[in-house]
């Protein structure tokens, strides 16, 4: 890390792709430490999140965006909005594809509305390290043939497989500039946005068979004890009671549970202990709720 680079570089870098392609695990590989919540389901990322790299002189400006899929509801276009504002203006654009399975159509569909598009753009085939590894040429060669991408990697964020060649890769293409952030700064998230997707990443984690996506947390205070920890509450949003019912399990035993992990990794991150309140409200349609989701870093779509 350069506190002070002799020459330095920065730039923005979108990534995008479908569902589930494994981009928030890809920032958080790059950074070096999460800034991304992760979870085995689609679409766990709701809104633009910035993770911030550094490698030598450089600080790469990484937009995780939403998972681009066929969009239902208004949340889901503001979503889906989210994901392709994130691109805009960027100094280049990473799509990140699921190397593991095939290249169905949402996957084809989002590189053939990337091939228009003006700034560089690099493919990166994720997941190498479970793909069948003749398949990965031809998936290369695909969708080389649908869009010029300027450059190919094949990484696994996971296990760390080409993931310095792809940093040291995206850093080169850097434009040269002062740093937007300080050195030690891993991320644009406010400290009210971090605690409420650690909470949610819970949610997903431990309930994401029963409760799909039918749930929001917000975070309702949050504050510095005199000692130094922190104190937080939040409220867990669910459209219906059955869905109440699950989130608070047996004798309340699941939201216990979740925020016995959810405070225990905000502890981590913070470097500070943290008390955790949580409640759960069922608040119908609360995905329709212009407030929310403005709060939730989403724009309001008609």
């Amino acid at each position: 890390m350069s506190p002070n680079p002799t020459h330095p570089r920065c730039g923005l870098i979108a990534i995008v792709g479908a569902p589930n392609a494994g981009k928030s695990t890809l920032v958080n590989a790059l950074v070096g430490q999460k800034v991304a919540i992760v979870s085995p389901k689609a679409q766990t990322t709701r809104t633009r999140l910035m993770g911030i790299a550094i490698e030598g002189d450089t600080q790469m400006l990484l937009v995780d965006t939403p998972g681009i899929f066929e969009p239902k509801r208004r949340f889901d276009r503001a979503m889906v909005t989210a994901a392709w504002e994130g691109a805009e203006g960027a100094d280049a654009i990473a799509m990140v594809v699921d190397a593991k399975g095939g290249l169905p159509e949402k996957v084809t569909a989002i590189a053939e509305r990337l091939a228009g598009r003006r700034e560089p753009k690099l493919l990166i085939l994720n997941k190498v390290d479970l793909a069948d590894k003749p398949r990965l040429l031809t998936h290369a060669e695909r969708l080389n043939g649908l869009v010029d991408f300027t450059e190919t990697f094949f990484v696994s964020a996971t296990s760390g497989d080409g993931m310095p060649e792809l940093k040291s890769a995206m850093a080169a293409r850097m434009p040269e500039g002062p740093w937007h952030f300080p050195a030690d700064q891993v991320s644009d998230a406010t400290d009210r946005m971090l605690a409420a997707e650690v909470t949610r990443e819970q949610i997903f984690l431990q309930l994401h068979a029963e409760l799909p996506y039918a749930s929001a947390v917000e975070t309702e205070k949050y504050s510095e004890r005199d000692d130094g920890s922190v104190e937080i509450h939040q409220q867990i949003l669910v459209e219906r009671d059955t869905q109440r019912a699950i989130v608070l399990g047996k004798g309340g035993a699941r939201i216990r549970e979740i925020g016995a992990r959810a405070r225990a990794e905000l502890s981590r991150i913070m470097g500070v202990p943290v008390h955790l309140y949580l409640h759960v409200k069922v608040k119908a349609g609360w995905d329709d709720d212009r407030t929310l989701n403005r709060d939730m870093g989403l724009d309001w779509v008609d």
